[in-house]
């Protein structure tokens, strides 16, 4: 049997949505072994003076942690 557990995790780019998933998926996989899936569940922008400066998602990474 195989066990999958969700961490959610907030990661922010200056080039685009993206970027940042791929971000999110970078940092998360310095410290989350066996990782199936990543689901994004919001976006976000940051505006300055009319433009996107920063753009952010918060996603839900899923990983395998057991099996029998």
């Amino acid at each position: 049997m195989s066990i999958v557990k969700v961490i959610e995790v907030l990661a922010q780019s200056e080039k685009g949505w993206e970027d940042a998933t791929r971000q999110a998926l970078t940092e998360a996989s310095k410290s989350v072994r066996n990782i199936q899936s990543i689901y994004v569940k919001e976006f976000q922008a940051i505006v300055e003076n009319g433009e996107i400066k920063t753009y952010r998602v918060n996603a839900k990474i899923s990983f395998l942690v057991g099996e029998a």
